[in-house]
């Protein structure tokens, strides 16, 4: 039974995160370099299938935005 369909890894640094996710069905990976902007990395995870579970290094410049994902519903 799949709870996830996609998994996500975060690696937050202060002015850029690092993504990958794997859609647990197709199996499709994907990565971005994206801005350091938590709407930016909320709205590029939240568009990805869902349900979607993230995980990220932690850190102090992770906080805020693990709060926002989890605000998403993530």
């Amino acid at each position: 039974m799949v709870i996830e369909r996609t998994s996500v890894g975060l690696d937050v640094h202060a002015r850029s995160v690092v993504a990958a996710a794997i859609d647990e069905v197709s199996g499709e990976l994907t990565q971005r370099r994206l801005g350091a902007s938590v709407e930016e990395v909320v709205a590029w995870v939240t568009g990805l299938p869902g349900p979607v579970a993230a995980t990220y290094e932690a850190g102090p410049t992770g906080f805020g935005l693990a709060r926002a994902l989890r605000a998403a519903g993530v």
